[in-house]
């Protein structure tokens, strides 16, 4: 999911968006490294030592990661989703987006869009 989220952060910059990650993984000092070496420029929280049955995902009562919350500016949960099928999240944010008077368009070009599967 990290190329598709780098690309939200690109297409939705001035918008009100921000992206919350949680990582399952359980070695603190890996997910550092992951963090440097992918770019990742979003808040991530870390789940513990317990990995993906840390504190958070259970208090979210996640069941398969990535699970996928879109969650709008009053709180309210717009989307959940499990699996990191990118088409219908995007789906999701532009009718929300549009909702608040922005008009966003998260296509991409499959030849320059690395995220991009044409399986989708």
């Amino acid at each position: 999911m990290y190329p598709h989220e780098q690309l939200l952060v690109k297409k939705l910059a001035g918008k009100p968006f921000a992206i919350v990650g949680v990582n399952s993984d359980s070695d603190r000092e890996e997910i550092r490294k992951t963090v440097r070496q992918k770019n990742l420029t979003w808040r991530s929280f870390w789940n513990g030592p317990d990995g993906k049955f840390g504190p958070i995902s259970r208090r979210w009562d996640i069941e398969g990661w990535p699970t996928i919350y879109l969650i709008d500016a009053k709180g309210i949960i717009r989307h959940k989703q499990m699996g990191g099928e990118t088409e219908p999240l995007d789906r999701e944010i532009t009718r929300l987006m549009k909702e608040m008077g922005h008009t966003v368009d998260l296509s991409s070009d499959p030849g320059q869009d690395p995220t991009h599967d044409s399986s989708q």
